[in-house]
């Protein structure tokens, strides 16, 4: 819980800072997920390199929790005449990212980080329950999902989506409806470091090596129950056939 307020009271501040400094530029790409993936190392990789400022903060949400408080707001969270980025790991996920993204950002590039999604699922789990939001085990939990993002409030499609962000197919081909394909770049967690030179190139960066030390805000320490991940790989046979079909990937994916 005090995790939860500490982490609430920096978005706050940071959110009323974007209102009173000077509007800077758009960001020039945008790390759109997914959750548990290896966003946080990418975003601490990419902060490194001499040309790239950040923004103010990891995860600003705009195009998810905050697109009502405006371009203004957005734009507060940016250097001017420099090339920046933001990394917000719901926007893959969220149904009304893509179209905002299309609409508010059309010339900034996005990447997205995906992970083995049963790996991810426990991950995911892991997460929440460190922040005290998820009560249930593993396979209450996994039993309960449906249910619980049928109700289609943001803090269930964030707290309790942990099958449901593993069906990576259908989130990238909601975002190729509205974005073009050539500004979205794919990659895989194993492929981070092996594939990094790839992406600067990708982003119009020079080639800059970063120390690739793993950041993440928690550790997964514990084994995850066999009956629950022998019910994920189940789940997410098709979904992954569908994936390396989309993306021309090999199959299996995560091996």
């Amino acid at each position: 819980m005090r995790r939860r307020a500490v982490d609430g009271l920096r978005r706050a501040v940071r959110g009323a800072r974007a209102y009173i400094g000077p509007p800077g530029d758009l960001p020039a790409f945008v790390i759109i997920g997914a959750q548990r993936c290896g966003t946080t190392s990418l975003h601490r990789w990419l902060s490194e390199h001499p040309s790239v400022t950040p923004a103010t903060g990891k995860e600003l949400q705009y195009l998810t929790l905050h697109y009502a408080r405006g371009e203004r707001w957005y734009r507060g969270h940016f250097p001017r005449g420099a090339v920046s980025f933001e990394a917000t790991p719901y926007y893959l996920f969220h149904p009304l990212a893509p179209e905002r993204a299309a609409a508010a950002l059309p010339h900034t590039r996005f990447v997205a980080v995906l992970r083995d999604p049963v790996e991810r699922a426990w991950s995911h789990y892991l997460h929440s329950r460190a922040y005290g939001l998820e009560p249930l085990s593993f396979v209450d939990a996994l039993a309960a999902e449906e249910e619980r993002l049928s109700r289609g409030d943001d803090r269930a499609r964030r707290a309790f989506s942990y099958a449901a962000r593993g069906r990576y197919a259908e989130q990238l081909r909601r975002w190729y409806a509205h974005v073009p394909r050539e500004r979205l770049h794919v990659l895989r967690t194993a492929d981070l470091a092996a594939g990094y030179h790839g992406l600067l190139d990708f982003l119009g960066l020079e080639r800059h090596t970063p120390a690739y030390v793993r950041h993440t805000r928690r550790a997964d320490p514990a084994p995850m129950p066999p009956e629950a991940r022998h019910a994920l790989e189940k789940t997410f046979d098709r979904s992954d056939r569908e994936l390396a079909t989309l993306l021309d990937w090999p199959d299996p994916l995560w091996q």
